[in-house]
């Protein structure tokens, strides 16, 4: 039996590691820049000045399905990232002026051509193996996939707009929810849920939320995609975020319009008092 020489052995590395590197090649191969002419899910992106961000969070958004477009809402941007979004190969809606707090999803749902409504937020970059769980679940059945993040709970003191998230959920009768909410993102919607809502309410997620629970909509917490890690900290005036008051105000409206429909309990039995022998 003829002995195997040093030749022979490195030519079978070099075959070997050829071999290795041409798999590396095709699992990294570069994602077509462009939206899909008939696309399954639509990934909507709100930005306001976030050109340092834009092009990471389109390639992540990218990778969700084979037949995906990318919807980018620009508005009172004063940086470049209309032209980033753009070189990304995004649909981008441009606004001079500013739209106000989730107005973008509204708009970037009216053009949305898709079968599932994916969305996120300018400023988060997150893998498209983070986000594809939320088209999944639509695929499989929900109406509504939420990001099962609740915010953090352990503080003595909860913040409002979390405290006000489990209030919500606990008023409508689904406590398994906790603090999730379409308030945050990333979440996903069907086109049967977004024709039964309409894309204005989209603006207004509390009012969004509980509005498809009434409904009878399929909404569940999916996948937990920890977004207040990466949220960048924003300026309080006067120690307080901006935002706070805001969306505070909207779970209070969706309040509002639960005890509207269902009555002042909700929905909820008055247990085993007897108001009537109260004086």
């Amino acid at each position: 039996m003829p002995k195997r020489t040093s030749a022979r052995r490195m030519g079978r590395r070099t075959s070997r590691a050829a071999r290795r590197t041409s798999r590396r090649v095709r699992q990294a191969a570069a994602l077509p820049a462009m939206n899909h002419p008939e696309p399954y899910v639509s990934v909507i992106i709100p930005a306001m000045n976030e050109a340092g961000t834009i092009a990471g969070v389109i390639a992540g958004a990218r990778g969700v399905h084979p037949r995906c477009e990318v919807i980018v809402v620009v508005n009172g941007s004063a940086d470049k990232t209309a032209e980033i979004a753009k070189a990304s190969g995004a649909h981008v809606i441009f606004y001079e002026l500013p739209l106000g707090h989730d107005a973008g999803r509204s708009i970037g749902a009216e053009v949305a051509k898709g079968e599932i409504l994916l969305f996120t937020d300018g400023d988060l970059i997150i893998s498209a193996a983070q986000l594809r769980p939320f088209v999944k679940a639509v695929r499989r059945g929900a109406d509504i996939a939420l990001n099962d993040y609740s915010g953090p709970v352990r503080s003595i003191i909860p913040h409002p707009v979390v405290l006000s998230k489990h209030v919500l959920n606990l008023m409508l009768n689904r406590p398994d929810l906790k603090g999730c909410s379409m308030t945050a993102v990333p979440h996903a919607l069907s086109r049967k849920a977004l024709s039964l809502l309409g894309t204005s309410a989209l603006s207004r997620p509390p009012l969004a939320h509980a509005r498809a629970i009434m409904e009878g909509l399929h909404v569940e917490a999916v996948h937990k995609v920890p977004v207040g890690k990466l949220n960048r900290v924003r300026r309080k005036a006067g120690g307080t975020d901006p935002l706070q008051h805001l969306i505070v105000g909207d779970h209070l409206e969706a309040l509002s319009l639960l005890l509207e429909r269902q009555g002042d309990r909700a929905g909820f039995s008055d247990g085993s008092r007897r108001r009537e022998m109260v004086r």
